[in-house]
């Protein structure tokens, strides 16, 4: 009795034959009376009379083969599943990648064979009709309702709390992200050497000083010697400013020793003469954010004294932090190391949020340099 063998073409995906245990070629025997599991015997064992335990070599058999036709006279079972299975490697209508992988039929045979039989075919198209039905009444009444997930907590707006995560989005469990981190990337590097040009160096300074003018005009000065008393009154004011501003932040932080110590370390840079290392920056008035305070978030139990500083300095809350950090320690036992590009293919944060944590793990001893 022919019938169609459930294994693809390929021998090795079928079982060994139980005699000489080499892998089965179509056409091969079935015992039909042994099993489970199926007792399979090429055809050299099956004319040889192969008996083994319970089976005997008068029990009745059946002749395992797909070569017959099935739909089409000249196409065999077995060129009608190397075409299925070609069509969901290759993807439908790349018809000259499938006539590669079935090796037996062109490009215009392969097209014409399966638009005929598997699209356009009624039969085939009321069986699925049919499966798709009979699905969407099973599925009607199990159907599990839509309900939206539990919003994450959120500081209490106008809190102290909320002006220092301003830009925090609490279902990310990260702050804003620019739109396109590497915007500035080809700009970063830009200075000026002694090998750039004359002109360059004239465009440079003729800009700052056409702003300076201009700021001296909205100002109301008209000469030099008014502009040289506000540039030092103005000065003078950025000071005082700079001071209020750092009291300010260390009184609303003087429950958190790390912002406290922070804050006397930049109050001795100014006493020293030297530039605080968070400074209120620009000339558009724009200062840094201030640390981030970790009391009563999620997982700063978790963190050293290091790892607090760090949440604290780049504005990274504790459960974020121990995500990144667990994905870079495995990344970096699979690979052996870990380059900072690979850090930052991981971590889809900002690119300067990612290097100050890579830093960080190398530094500490949690990863090593690839």
């Amino acid at each position: 009795m022919d019938r169609l063998g459930s294994f693809s073409s390929d021998p090795s995906d079928k079982p060994p034959c139980r005699g000489c245990s080499s892998y089965l070629m179509e056409p091969y025997i079935k015992c039909a009376e042994c099993g489970p599991p199926p007792f399979f015997l090429c055809l050299q064992c099956f004319t040889r009379g192969f008996e083994y335990k319970k089976h005997q070599s008068d029990h009745t058999y059946e002749i395992m083969t797909s070569d017959f036709p099935v739909l089409d006279p000249s196409w065999t079972a077995q060129e009608e599943m190397a075409l299925l299975e070609a069509v969901m490697d290759c993807g439908f209508g790349n018809w000259q990648d499938v006539a590669n992988q079935m090796c037996t039929k062109t490009k215009e045979e392969c097209e014409k064979h399966y638009m005929k039989h598997f699209i356009n075919n009624p039969l085939f198209a009321s069986t699925l009709l049919n499966l798709k039905q009979a699905e969407e009444a099973k599925t009607a009444d199990t159907a599990i309702p839509f309900l939206s997930a539990e919003d994450p907590p959120r500081p209490t707006f106008d809190s102290l709390l909320s002006r220092d995560m301003a830009g925090y989005m609490p279902a990310r469990a990260d702050f804003i992200e620019e739109f396109d981190n590497y915007a500035e990337w080809d700009l970063r590097d830009i200075d000026f050497v002694e090998d750039d040009s004359d002109i360059l160096h004239v465009e440079f300074e003729l800009r700052r000083e056409i702003k300076r003018l201009q700021e001296y005009r909205t100002a109301g000065i008209t000469n030099f010697c008014s502009a040289r008393t506000y540039d030092h009154l103005k000065k003078t004011r950025e000071e005082e400013r700079l001071k209020r501003t750092m009291l300010s932040e260390v009184l609303q932080y003087i429950q958190d020793s790390s912002a406290c110590q922070q804050w006397l370390r930049r109050q001795a840079d100014i006493d020293s003469g030297l530039s605080p290392s968070v400074s209120m920056a620009s000339n558009s008035g724009r200062r840094s954010a201030p640390p981030l305070n970790l009391t009563g978030l999620p997982g700063t139990e978790k963190l050293n004294e290091k790892e607090k500083e760090l949440c604290q300095m780049v504005r990274l809350v504790p459960g974020a932090y121990l995500e990144y950090k667990s994905a870079l320690l495995n990344e970096c036992n699979k690979q052996g190391g870990l380059r900072l590009a690979q850090a930052r293919a991981l971590i889809k944060i900002d690119v300067n949020k990612t290097r100050k944590i890579y830093d960080f793990l190398i530094r500490e001893g949690y990863i090593t340099k690839a």
